[in-house]
């Protein structure tokens, strides 16, 4: 089977996008199929580390701001259309030119900034589309369409993507790697102890607003126990390595800062509290019952906090509160009472057992076998 994986990543839109196209990819290969990415080259790309994976790597270049005064004007100013670098118009164009020759069975595409006008351009080129979206904000022309948000309904998809297309809703078909499902049932077990002595911060692979510094400054006088442990967890990519290294050597405990980690599972496994933000890794700490103090650092993160939060599995701060005040607050309350740390790992565990993937490309077998 060959696949084409059209998706970004970059200081403005992150690193979930093309991890878990990778995660998706990762498990297909394995399966024997033949995956390739088509990636543009903003600031803070990921595509080295596609390569390095050994998937053949397409890059396109950012275009300058004249191309914009061009757009065509049936194309749609969606929310997040600047997070292309391109119009769709011209994305499209040069993808064909890529995937004409690769004539793929199926084009993954996960990109905010894409959707059926750009979808429709590339249909006699591939022979089926898959979707991943979390926003249902826009149109897909598609076979299948993933919304792997907690409490996603099938109904929100409703008029943005044809009859025919087959639409998984819901944390069963969340892409996480199989690490997750691996480190689960011994993360569960070690929560039996409800002491609080790892905490585990990550706001996400680029933390382009540098709130990790600004979390490692209010927890200088955090009420954590002496014997306490933290980790600080980024990605490779981010700007603000040097600011966050700095905070970090300041605190009162034992303190690490680690950067493109290939055990994460291992990490969250072995933490008792995670600080963290409300996007793709949400899953990855339900996955493991890991409790989190998950701040909202977009607006688009807001329903799965929210979601969260009704079910008792997470604590949320918005990142325009008074973050030092709610934040000692929730620990001195998870110390008082630990059982409350217990409560929300049972609670967050029972979102997803971590094997979405395997579901996923169940479906798509289907497709290929029909």
């Amino acid at each position: 089977m060959n696949i084409v994986f059209r998706c970004d990543a970059s200081i403005q839109i992150g690193t979930g996008h093309v991890m878990r196209c990778l995660t998706l990819a990762d498990e297909l290969a394995h399966q024997g199929a033949k995956c390739h990415f088509i990636c543009r080259e903003h600031e803070g790309h990921l595509i080295k580390l596609i390569t390095q994976k050994g998937y053949d790597t397409y890059k396109l270049e950012v275009e300058s701001q004249d191309i914009f005064n061009k757009k065509n004007d049936n194309e749609p100013v969606l929310f997040h259309s600047k997070w292309l670098g391109s119009t769709q118009e011209e994305d499209a164009r040069k993808t064909k030119e890529i995937i004409k020759t690769l004539q793929p069975e199926w084009l993954v595409i996960d990109h905010y900034a894409l959707d059926s006008y750009w979808e429709k351009k590339l249909r006699p080129h591939y022979n089926n589309i898959l979707v991943i979206d979390d926003l249902a904000d826009r149109k897909h022309d598609c076979e299948v369409l993933i919304d792997q948000t907690f409490g996603r309904d099938e109904q929100d998809y409703h008029n943005l993507a044809p009859n025919h297309c087959e639409i998984l809703c819901g944390t069963t078909y969340a892409l996480l790697r199989p690490e997750f499902s691996k480190w689960r049932q011994y993360s569960l077990e070690r929560r039996k102890d409800n002491s609080l002595q790892h905490v585990l911060i990550n706001l996400g692979g680029v933390d382009k607003d540098n709130i990790t510094s600004h979390i490692l400054e209010l927890l200088k006088k955090a009420p954590l126990p002496k014997s306490c442990k933290v980790t600080v967890v980024m990605g490779s990519t981010s700007p603000w390595l040097d600011a966050v290294t700095t905070k970090a050597n300041q605190l009162p405990w034992y303190t690490e800062v680690k950067t493109g980690v290939s055990n994460m599972a291992e990490l969250m496994a072995n933490s008792d509290l995670a600080i963290g933000a409300a996007g793709s890794t949400s899953w990855e700490r339900c996955c493991l019952g890991l409790p989190t103090i998950m701040l909202v650092i977009a607006d688009n993160q807001m329903d799965i906090a929210n979601n969260l939060r009704s079910i008792n599995a997470v604590k949320i701060v918005l990142n325009d509160h008074n973050l030092a005040q709610v934040i000692n607050e929730y620990l001195c309350e998870f110390i008082k009472m630990p059982d409350k740390l217990k409560a929300m790992s049972q609670s967050s565990a029972d979102v997803l057992d971590g094997r979405g993937v395997y579901t996923v490309i169940e479906h798509i077998k289907s497709f290929h076998n029909e």
